[in-house]
């Protein structure tokens, strides 16, 4: 449109030269030659100004084909995004997660002569297999930081780790990774649960309610120290100079212990790993003082080696594990000296979706444990530790020599034997939604001695039967 304007005034401009120029009775005046050019001049003013009128109804501030208001409310959103980000920095919650469950849980436990609801129970009421870590609740806060560093730390009351060595805690981990080389090199320190087993205590990593025999009964608990972590593509390490089920040692004590795990991802579908511990560990035979407030240490030796093969609907996982501590038998031989406790035991699960959503499962454990009247880890000090006469061992869980034979007197034949241990569980899980489980569970355990205490009849048996439901709310 600019070339229009020249060219018209230029058209005027011959026209009113070739008038001047044509003189006669047809010559115009000036005036009216000039009132024409400024008509022609109005022309072209009102024909670009029709052009430009669409250009200048657009807005300003209009992109990409946005309205006035689709633009204001794009600033808006972006102003917003800038001050969250900037706030989530300055509150330090940048690389924050947080994540927990609850699972409220119903036992019957037929020797027990109990039945009801557990949820959030004290484990200063002592550490059994029908109560273990259920019933727990639990809040997780795991933060990475823009070096790579990891501050993990786990809380549940009443059910957590810390608990089972304090009997009050309610500190489930506490721990520290950070980089050293680059983030598959790390160095780590604080409160670990233990890495044992193919089993997890989490009931969200747990199918069943109950946990197998291995994990309660001859695993640690606890290792708090510092050590190191890497990863090279199929292959995990990790190891650490740790205390065993305690967060200090006592005076005049300064050995902690090797703890140490490896694992091996063969495939897509299946792995396996395998665990030690070598060092002293707490044996409540050996009383440090008069009342048996504190208690020796004595060398003890673990190594478990498991595997997985997970593919479609299949699950199938196992275990196998020994150990042996000093001075840890129930029995001492007839001049009273502890002598060594030693077991070998063997784990495994399956696990079938029948649907989506339901899966079946079934589970075996057995534990050989016949050794100087038995004796498993922190499973010692029932013989006299106490000076009560009575039954020596755990009836509730069945561990120990025969209840019935009277062993005050260590040298009564078949007193030095303890009881092998098995159980077989069976149990359905059905995913009701993304955060919601349910479980049902039935549990045989049994063992070649009479060493289940029956509440109700005050006798002693050689099988009990326990049966479970929970439901599972996690985030």
């Amino acid at each position: 449109m600019k070339l229009w304007q020249p060219t018209a005034l230029a058209q005027a401009a011959a026209l009113a030269l070739g008038a001047t120029l044509s003189g006669g009775a047809a010559a115009q005046s000036n005036a009216d030659l000039l009132k024409e050019i400024q008509s022609l001049k109005a022309r072209v003013a009102e024909l670009e100004g029709k052009q430009k009128a669409p250009e200048a109804a657009k807005p300003a501030t209009a992109q990409w084909g946005m309205t006035p208001e689709q633009s204001a409310e794009f600033n808006r959103i972006a102003v917003k995004t800038e001050a969250t980000e900037d706030n989530i920095e300055a509150w330090g919650l940048k690389g924050l997660t947080i994540s927990g469950y609850m699972e409220p849980t119903f036992i019957y436990n037929r020797r027990q002569d109990r039945a009801g609801f557990q949820f959030l129970n004290p484990q200063s009421n002592g550490f059994f297999y029908d109560t273990s870590y259920m019933g727990s609740v639990a809040l997780d806060f795991t933060k990475e930081t823009d070096s790579g560093s990891r501050y993990k730390l786990t809380l549940s009351p009443n059910r957590s780790a810390g608990a089972v060595i304090d009997g009050s805690s309610i500190v489930q981990e506490a721990s520290m990774s950070v980089p050293i080389t680059d983030l598959q090199f790390r160095f780590i320190a604080g409160q670990v649960p233990d890495w044992s087993g193919y089993e997890y205590q989490q009931p969200t990593l747990n199918p069943f309610i109950t946990h197998n025999l291995l994990f309660d009964f001859t695993l640690p608990t606890t290792y708090t120290g510092a050590g190191l972590d890497y990863t090279q593509g199929k292959w995990w390490l990790r190891g650490m100079i740790a205390n065993v089920n305690g967060n200090i040692l006592n005076p005049g004590e300064k050995a902690p212990a090797l703890v140490y795990r490896v694992d091996y991802s063969r495939g897509e579908f299946q792995g396996w790993g395998f665990a030690g511990l070598h060092g002293k560990t707490t044996n409540y035979n050996l009383c440090i003082d008069d009342d048996c407030t504190s208690f020796e240490k004595t060398m003890t030796n673990l190594f478990e080696v498991d595997g997985y093969f997970i593919r479609g609907d299949w699950t199938v996982q196992g275990q196998l594990s020994y150990g042996q501590q000093k001075q840890a038998g129930i029995v001492p031989d007839a001049d009273g000296n502890f002598r060594d406790a030693e077991w070998f035991g063997a784990s495994a699960l399956a696990g079938y979706y029948f649907t989506p959503r339901l899966q079946g499962l079934v589970r075996g454990d057995y534990i050989k444990n016949n050794k100087n009247g038995g004796g498993l880890l922190t499973y010692t000090g029932y013989w006299d530790a106490f000076g009560v006469d009575g039954p020596y061992g755990d009836y509730h869980n069945g561990i120990g020599p025969n209840p019935t034979l009277g062993c005050e007197d260590q040298t009564v034949a078949g007193c030095s034997e303890g009881a092998n241990r098995y159980a077989l569980s069976f149990g359905l899980k059905y995913n009701y939604n993304l955060n919601t489980t349910f479980k049902l569970e039935y549990r045989r355990d049994g063992a070649d001695l009479p060493v289940f205490y029956d509440v109700k009849s005050g006798g002693y048996r050689k099988t009990n039967d326990l049966f479970g439901a929970s439901v599972l709310l996690f985030f």
